[in-house]
């Protein structure tokens, strides 16, 4: 059993590898040419099996489902027709593209629990077969992998490290950072030059990487911008990148908290989109809530969703148009109301 094991794993590290000679390196040549005349016959008829036997950094298992997306964004993230409408175009721009000039660089601006995370999860949920357990999406986050100011220099080598180490495992790796609004100022600079337009740094090429920032910083600009449209009684849907996009990256630029104080990736262009997450309403609330009721296996209740939206704190106090919290405490509040 354990011999038929090893063969197995052997036999997929030949397969992801994409080549016998490479897998068994540095086993002599002669060696390898007798293994690889061995082996060739099995696996010219049964490689599709060791495709499906251990992720791969392959079409197989790291492709783009363009409807999946789309769907996901439309039917799953509420409130958000801004940011829905960027994420799709530059994702599936950038995931066409077989020779990208640079790696895809989103940050994503917004107060707590308005889509953030979720948003993030959606895209490695139709890239990778895997989803958020793929070992190709890896996760920062700035307080548990960046906690203390004094080690700024060892983070900022480790952090180059990984994602070198990563992106020459799988190139179409993504990495997200969460909580930049509370990442050390100067972090973020030390991997600028895997986000250029260099063909390869240090002999790797990272151009069809994938890199997510998130971020509370920003967040009270997008919200007075929202505020003042619903002040002048416009509808929330003619709100355009363009109201708010500018004034979003200035803020986030000279806000010291934002994990993007003064950072060269702004000032040479390096981000490719500030996408601007809105504060959501009560009806999005709502629509949360039922969400999450599906989610749980729940028969969704209209009159459930109403009445737990109607207890969430909202802002002003006096209009209460906004939820403090957006949908971010609907799951640990809806065994309560159940």
């Amino acid at each position: 059993m354990n011999r038929r094991k090893s063969s197995l794993l052997l036999l997929w590290m030949l397969v992801c590898s994409g080549g016998v000679t490479e897998a068994i390196e540095p086993i002599s040549t002669s060696i390898a040419v007798g293994m690889a005349a061995a082996l060739t016959g099995f696996l010219a008829s049964y490689q599709n099996i060791f495709y499906y036997f251990h992720e791969c950094c392959r079409p197989e298992w790291i492709y783009l489902n363009k409807t999946g997306l789309q769907v996901d964004l439309e039917a799953k993230l509420f409130g958000q027709h801004i940011a829905s409408r960027i994420i799709l175009k530059a994702v599936t721009g950038f995931m066409s593209n077989d020779n990208p000039k640079k790696p895809l660089v989103l940050s994503l601006h917004g107060w707590t629990g308005t889509g953030k995370n979720f948003v993030s999860q959606l895209i490695a949920d139709n890239i990778y077969k895997e989803g958020m357990d793929s070992s190709f999406v890896h996760i920062f986050t700035s307080e548990l992998h960046f906690p203390h100011l004094s080690q700024i220099d060892t983070y900022k080598s480790q952090l180059q490290q990984w994602i070198k180490g990563n992106v020459s495992n799988c190139a179409h790796s993504m990495f997200i950072f969460d909580e930049m609004d509370k990442m050390h100022p100067g972090l973020i600079d030390s991997i600028k030059p895997y986000l250029e337009y260099y063909e390869k740094v240090d002999g790797v090429s990272y151009r069809k990487a994938i890199f997510i920032f998130l971020s509370n910083a920003g967040g009270e600009s997008i919200i007075q911008t929202t505020l003042d449209f619903w002040k002048a009684g416009r509808d929330r849907e003619e709100l355009e990148l363009k109201h708010l996009e500018t004034e979003l990256s200035v803020s986030v630029f000279n806000n010291k908290r934002s994990g993007l104080w003064h950072t060269s990736l702004i000032d040479k262009n390096l981000v490719d989109f500030f996408v601007p997450f809105l504060p959501l309403e009560y009806r999005h609330v709502t629509q949360c809530v039922m969400a999450e009721m599906e989610a749980k296996g729940l028969q969704p209740d209209q009159n459930v969703a109403v009445q737990l939206a109607r207890d969430v704190l909202y802002f002003p106090k006096t209009e209460r148009v906004f939820s403090v919290k957006g949908c971010k405490t609907i799951a640990s509040k809806l065994d309560f109301y159940t």
